[in-house]
């Protein structure tokens, strides 16, 4: 069973669980939850508003090994417009755009890892007015 859980947290709200969305998945062959903006295909939605998370963004492979793969997918963009990374066993790696990760294995209820995507330049609003030149 592979459990994806979301969440909607400023800096400033660290550690906070408000806006938390859940998604579960057997570990049976077939299996492929996805994340992303599509809600027809994906099972953990993330807000429309999230450019920087694409339609399908990434995607969970149950393999015939019985383990779990992390697969950044390419967008309709040659360069990414956002950072993924896999928090797993205290050490945090960049996942590569278009590339899998084999996600460790993990015994009932325990977490093996978080993966965190943020945008890689800043969005409109965050960026602020424009500066005179």
């Amino acid at each position: 069973m592979l459990e994806l859980t979301g969440a909607a947290v400023a800096a400033a709200d660290a550690g906070a669980t408000a806006g938390t969305r859940t998604a579960d998945a057997p570990g049976a062959p077939g299996t492929v939850p996805r994340v992303g903006r599509d809600a027809a295909v994906c099972r953990l939605v993330t807000p429309d508003d999230w450019l920087f998370v694409s339609r399908v963004h990434l995607e969970c492979r149950w393999g015939p090994d019985g383990t779990w793969t992390l697969t950044w997918l390419r967008g309709s963009r040659p360069d990414p417009s956002a950072e993924v990374r896999l928090t797993t066993g205290g050490r945090t790696l960049p996942v590569a755009y278009g590339g899998p990760v084999p996600l460790p294995g993990g015994g009932t209820g325990e977490e093996v890892g978080d993966v965190s995507a943020r945008p890689t330049v800043p969005t409109p609003a965050a960026a602020g007015p424009p500066t005179p030149s």
